[in-house]
């Protein structure tokens, strides 16, 4: 069991609190909000402490002493940094986590404040970055809202809407293979509504059913034209929103993307002209997103994709809606409250941007060890796509898929053997040092490590 403090009870904080305590760790969370404490220590198993994550004294009623990671994700940069480093010099804590937001903390130039012998923070995480570069590796493909490479990018988990003409739809995923031979993929997880569930090879995909799938690098193109969507690159972007996320996106577009013409536009007049001064190829737009005529000037109806990153959920749902009947080709929005992801979808926007989800995977992806490769957690907790190595001592060695007893809520998606992705069939064998790609949802853990001679640990 791993001893973990969480300073700060907002959505980030609890989404990790909830996904550490169901995974049998000792979780205490800290935040100055005692209506917050209240609420995740009457929904979860954790213990709750109201007060200031950066005072000493409570650090240590805390137990920071005996804490094995300290994971500091309030809304101040200042209270996460300074909780970390008490966290090393007080305590001797092994691995410390800070979510820092200000772009001049996050300035390479100042790379060595992090260092041991000074604030000794072991990850520093940027909701924004996060942000900016999700939707950078989804620029490339048409149709996704999410790309997240596995096994050095041999291998994408992509997750991407089903459209109402789409080629693949109403097909029992067992004849995908024979009826669209061009396709090597998996169907991982299939989210219809407000649920989510691990299909079988009856299961038929339906319009509007967001789909986690496992490709080969190699095969994405002919994926994503079997679910109804082009080929053809972004050639146009417009940002909605010239706060942090607005700005980092535009420089990631303008430094890995510099065959996209880029516009973006925001309200407030001072932030408007910083925007356009610190960045070189954008053109900016002072205005408000959800003026028709500003949408207008930036030609939102010939645009390729439409981001809306303000701070305001309701302004990037309406601002995105707008873009798409004005002519937008495909629009995102950024989504803070999980409430209203759900509708979404059928309102007519392409996919959804969750800072918070993104957070969550990254800590979650740093602090794995052991036999686990890597670990990506789908969003509303609907469980995880893990990386594990098959060793020696793994129950699953010699057997075929189809022989594995696995529960219903556990797949098989995708094999590494030899630096070679393989999509597994029922007769497909697991061999020693196979590289397994699977979904596990929450209450398969177990079984996965049973099977896999492996614990799902962290530090």
């Amino acid at each position: 069991m791993v001893k973990v403090i969480i300073c700060g009870a907002g959505q980030v904080g609890f989404s990790i609190a909830r996904y550490l305590s169901t995974h049998d760790n000792d979780v205490t969370v800290i935040d100055q909000s005692e209506e917050l404490i209240n609420h995740i220590s009457g929904t979860l198993d954790v213990r709750g402490m109201v007060g200031f994550a950066s005072h000493p004294d409570l650090l240590a009623r805390a137990g920071l002493g005996e804490t094995d990671m300290i994971i500091a994700v309030t809304f101040a940069d200042e209270v996460n940094m300074v909780a970390c480093q008490i966290a090393h010099s007080l305590f001797n804590v092994p691995l410390k986590i800070a979510r820092v937001r200000n772009k001049s903390y996050l300035n390479p130039e100042w790379a060595d404040l992090y260092k041991p012998d000074h604030m000794a923070i072991d990850l520093i995480i940027s909701p924004e970055l996060e942000v900016a570069r999700a939707i950078g590796r989804g620029l490339d493909f048409p149709g996704t809202f999410e790309v997240i490479p596995f096994a050095e990018k041999l291998i994408q988990l992509v997750g991407i809407r089903c459209k109402a003409k789409a080629p693949i739809l109403n097909t029992p995923l067992r004849l995908i293979e024979s009826l669209f031979p061009e396709l090597d993929l998996s169907v991982l997880f299939i989210v219809r509504g407000d649920s989510g569930f691990v299909p079988t090879g009856s299961d038929q995909l339906q319009e509007g059913d967001e789909v986690y799938l496992l490709i080969p690098q190699a095969k994405l193109i002919h994926a994503i034209e079997a679910f109804g969507f082009s080929e053809q690159k972004s050639q146009r972007l417009l940002i909605l929103g010239g706060g942090n996320v607005g700005f980092c996106l535009a420089e990631e577009v303008e430094a890995q993307h510099p065959e996209i013409s880029l516009m973006l536009i925001e309200q407030n007049k001072e932030r408007a002209t910083f925007v356009a001064n610190q960045l070189t190829r954008t053109v900016v737009l002072r205005g408000d997103a959800l003026d028709r005529e500003i949408l207008r000037e930036a030609n939102a109806k010939i645009t390729s994709k439409v981001v809306a990153v303000t701070s305001d959920d309701k302004v990037n749902i309406l601002a995105s809606l707008l873009a798409k009947r004005m002519g937008a080709d495909q629009a995102m929005a950024l989504i803070n409250s999980s409430s209203y992801s759900s509708i979404v979808s059928s309102l007519g926007i392409d996919s959804v941007i969750s800072p918070k989800a993104l957070t969550v995977s990254s800590i979650l992806q740093y602090v794995r060890r052991g036999l686990i490769r890597t670990v990506h957690s789908l969003k509303e907790n609907f469980g995880e796509v893990i990386e594990a190595e098959a060793v020696g001592t793994s129950n699953v060695l010699g057997m075929t898929v189809g022989e594995i007893n696995m529960p219903r809520s556990m797949l098989i998606g995708a094999i590494i053997r030899d630096d070679q992705p393989i999509i597994p069939r029922e007769d497909t064998v697991i061999r020693v040092h196979d590289r397994v790609i699977l979904m596990v949802t929450s209450g398969a853990v177990k079984r996965f490590e049973k099977l896999f001679s492996v614990r799902l640990e962290y530090i």
